[in-house]
């Protein structure tokens, strides 16, 4: 069964679902399109908004001067405050978004480091839903008793840092662990992903890859073909040579060459990078040759690694924002290797939606013994 030819136009005749996660934030259809770097803009969450889906802003990409505006350009087109602001703690400019997201009464904040348990008793006390993100049981459980309202868990399947836990095995495993709604994220693109998820036991499904890859986002063409051309076998990896940490990104000559590269080589490419984007690091020559030469005297690699994570905003916005793929790196969900197509998101949700509505029907019409043809 492919998935219905679905337009605006008939947005109106698409059933409106009722679950936790639309009933805690407003939305639709129980979909949330993730903060992702350079990517989430106030324009894709205003036609995720539009959609009936529910939108975060990428509030760690945001310059701390545009963010307010990007926050009252999203209220000003949709005419509310129901959409999230995405943070982290070690932002500089992370107690700005919690006070944006009280000043403006945004129905939510996401978050990965998030803050503690005082400032998240803030935020709900002036009604902001805290919805931070997890890859881990353990992880889930301490969110819920800092004050969780929602948990969104991604599976290894999802994109930019990720766990190692794949998504079927992690639902289920906080499901059980935690009495708050779980959102569940990693390897979700169209409605029977949507339905399996719901018939887990979540409360709707969290996508970033698949909207990215529409016409409403901001992500360069080029950019996106790439991700349309990405095949199953090894065109989507996860690496540790970026931060450290476990990434999954499309594989670009650029991301080989860091994993192929020995500790002082590593060392040598975070140098130039950094030497490169000069104007965004602040690094002189001189510093990046002491640097370079303490890293050769301590750890090669352990330097790279830091240096490296330092420069990964940089390294984001070389590819998602300049177009350049050959000097930055692309965050990938599994799933970019099944996406074929850049339909609006209006298009993109009405057409998960009547999807999941089908194999719903299906399901209980078999356990009912009916047929459905």
């Amino acid at each position: 069964m492919s998935a219905p030819d679905i337009t605006t136009d008939t947005l109106d005749t698409v059933t409106h679902w009722d679950t936790p996660l639309t009933q805690a934030l407003g939305c639709r259809y129980p979909i949330v399109q993730t903060a992702m770097g350079w990517v989430s803009d106030a324009n894709l969450v205003i036609a995720t908004t539009r959609a009936g889906g529910f939108g975060f802003l990428a509030g760690a990409t945001i310059p701390s001067e545009d963010i307010e505006a990007e926050v009252k350009k999203v209220i000003e087109a949709t005419g509310s405050s129901n959409f999230g602001l995405n943070f982290h703690m070690f932002q500089e400019n992370a107690m700005q978004c919690v006070e944006l997201a009280i000043e403006y009464k945004l129905k939510a904040v996401s978050y990965g480091r998030g803050p503690d348990q005082a400032t998240i008793a803030r935020l709900k006390a002036a009604g902001v839903l805290c919805i931070p993100t997890v890859g881990a049981v353990k992880h889930a459980v301490k969110a819920v008793a800092l004050g969780a309202d929602m948990i969104t868990i991604q599976g290894s399947e999802g994109g930019g840092h990720t766990g190692s836990v794949p998504t079927t095995i992690l639902l289920p495993q906080v499901l059980e662990a935690v009495s708050v709604p779980v959102i569940s994220a990693g390897g979700y693109s169209c409605g029977r992903g949507l339905a399996a998820a719901l018939a887990s036991g979540a409360a709707g499904v969290a996508m970033g890859t698949r909207f990215m890859l529409t016409s409403d986002a901001p992500t360069p063409t080029n950019i996106q073909q790439c991700y349309l051309d990405a095949k199953e076998g090894g065109d989507v990896r996860v690496s540790t040579a970026v931060d450290g940490m476990r990434h999954r990104m499309l594989n670009t000559p650029f991301v080989d060459k860091l994993e192929r590269a020995s500790g002082i080589k590593r060392l040598w490419i975070a140098m130039s990078s950094a030497r490169q984007w000069q104007k965004e690091t602040g690094m002189s020559m001189t510093h990046m040759f002491k640097v370079f030469f303490k890293g050769l005297r301590e750890d090669p690699s352990a330097t790279a690694t830091l240096i490296m994570s330092a420069n990964q905003p940089v390294l984001l916005q070389k590819s998602m924002v300049e177009g350049k793929p050959e000097s930055g790196i692309m965050p990938s969900g599994q799933v970019a290797t099944a996406i074929e197509s850049l339909p609006s998101v209006a298009e993109l949700l009405a057409q998960i939606a009547t999807q999941a509505d089908e194999c719903i029907e299906q399901m209980l019409a078999r356990r009912s013994g009916k047929s459905t043809k």
